[in-house]
């Protein structure tokens, strides 16, 4: 039982001390705790006092420089204050000094008035004693006097007039001569006569033979498709190429040669040639028609009107390429309308195409005016150039100076020394209106002078003309020649009627 209280004597104990010690312990910690939140004030009111101190700092730091920059202003516009008042007195001084010569001019602007009226005063009074010694009014005697001095200078002014028209006259020749020495000085280029045959080179005299064919017959098809006529003499190495149209001619000579080259030479192998050669002659047509166009800086013409234009290169005046001649004579008439002072584009523009009707004078009828005429209206090309190229034979009136101006270039580039040369334009009419005749009848399907003119090809349709019609036709075509041409000799008159059937075997 003892034992049972001492135990719990010493459990209650036990639980007393215990409770004490936790009570030392909690209030142990709570001193620790208010020490430590202590000292954390302490800091932070250190640190706010070191932070207020460094802005009382730096204010007062911000404060004296405001301060100095305050002063530096006050100062500038001090002294911008003090050169207002130099200028506004300055101004002042200058207005006084004005103010003082106006005064001074009024009073010299009276004293000039006083002057004139004595002036004036006195000029009458001599005026009118003049009159009472001459007995003349003012009026009477300028008129008097007028009249002696027309009367005395009126031979002097004749001789004068007529020695300023004369020297006008002069000056006005010399001037013209100048310009045109300056033009052609300016521009002179080389002119070489076209030749109406061209030679074909050929390897071996072996080709002769393949190219005239069995019985002639390869010769005769490359006769009929490409419009000339071959020229297959004892010339060793040489096949001449003739024809009076010189696109033909071309075509028939790069045909020509594609044919050696190729060596297969037959009727239809000579047709599919000549056709591909037509189309290589119509590019270099287009391209020499845009080269000329880009040469003489003429930009705003038809795509189509160029294409026609590029044929003029295959055709010649007297000898003289007309493409050439027209690209030589646009230079010439440019600048020409700089010296005279005309529109230049149009007359260069009128130069370019002044003889575009000869690339189709084969093919319409009219003179080439005519035809030139008519293409330009077709593809929209400006009046203006119209007028300026439709004079230069005097078929129409001059329009504009610029008319004048294509004109005179044109006689420039043609009357030059070796420019042309007559025999060859006159043969080309020639032969151009053998086919014109022949052409006129109907059933014809083409038609090619030859010979120089001494022979005429033709062919006509075998659906529209029989064999009968066809000896009458070639009869009538011969007789019309007679009629309507002048020619020395005679001219042979073949007329062809083929009838041609194509089958295909599949």
């Amino acid at each position: 039982m003892n034992i049972v209280v001492y135990i719990l004597a010493a459990i209650v104990a036990g639980v007393a001390v215990g409770y004490y010690l936790r009570i030392i312990i909690s209030l142990g910690k709570k001193g620790s705790v208010d020490l430590e939140i202590k000292q954390i004030l302490l800091s932070a009111k250190e640190e706010a006092t070191r932070i207020i101190d460094d802005a009382k700092k730096k204010a007062n730091e911000k404060e004296e420089e405001m301060r100095a920059r305050e002063i530096e202003k006050e100062g500038e516009l001090k002294k911008t204050e003090d050169r207002f008042i130099k200028k506004e007195e300055l101004l002042d001084a200058r207005q006084v000094e004005i103010d003082r010569e106006s005064e001074s001019i009024k009073d010299k602007v009276e004293e000039i008035k006083k002057i004139k009226e004595r002036a004036d005063e006195k000029i009458n009074e001599a005026t009118d004693k003049l009159a009472q010694i001459a007995r003349l009014s003012p009026e009477e005697a300028k008129a008097e006097l007028m009249k002696k001095i027309e009367e005395r200078a009126s031979e002097d002014l004749l001789v004068r007039m007529q020695k300023l028209e004369s020297d006008s006259d002069d000056k006005l020749e010399r001037r013209a001569k100048d310009i045109l020495a300056t033009v052609i000085q300016r521009f002179s280029g080389s002119v070489a006569a076209e030749l109406m045959t061209t030679s074909v080179s050929i390897p071996n005299e072996e080709i002769k033979g393949k190219i005239i064919g069995k019985e002639g017959r390869n010769i005769r098809a490359f006769e009929k498709a490409a419009g000339v006529e071959l020229i297959v003499d004892d010339t060793p190495g040489t096949i001449v190429i003739s024809a009076h149209d010189p696109v033909r001619r071309q075509i028939a000579r790069v045909a020509l040669e594609n044919l050696i080259m190729d060596g297969r030479i037959q009727p239809a192998k000579i047709e599919e040639i000549v056709e591909k050669a037509q189309a290589d002659i119509n590019k270099i047509i287009k391209e020499k028609g845009e080269q000329a166009v880009y040469e003489c800086g003429i930009f705003n013409f038809d795509p189509r009107l160029v294409a026609v234009l590029g044929r003029l290169y295959f055709r010649t005046s007297y000898g003289q390429n007309v493409l050439q001649h027209s690209i030589e004579m646009t230079h010439v008439a440019g600048m020409l309308a700089e010296e005279l002072g005309a529109d230049v584009q149009i007359a260069k523009a009128g130069a370019l195409v002044h003889d575009i009707g000869k690339a189709l004078d084969h093919e319409v009828q009219g003179t080439h005016i005519e035809i030139g005429i008519r293409i330009l209206q077709k593809f929209g090309a400006d009046p203006r150039v119209i007028d300026a190229m439709k004079s230069h034979h005097d078929d129409y009136p001059h329009a504009s100076i610029e008319a004048v101006i294509v004109q005179t270039a044109d006689m420039i580039s043609g009357g030059r020394p070796g420019a042309r040369r007559d025999t060859v334009e006159n043969y080309l009419k020639r032969l151009s209106d053998l086919e014109g005749v022949a052409n006129s009848f109907e059933g014809v399907e083409k038609c090619y002078a030859l010979s120089a003119g001494r022979e005429i090809r033709i062919f006509v349709s075998p659906a529209s003309v029989n064999d009968v019609q066809a000896k009458d036709l070639a009869r009538d075509i011969a007789k019309k020649i007679e009629a309507d041409l002048k020619y020395p000799g005679e001219i042979r008159v073949v007329l062809t009627r083929e009838n041609r059937i194509t089958e295909y075997a599949r």
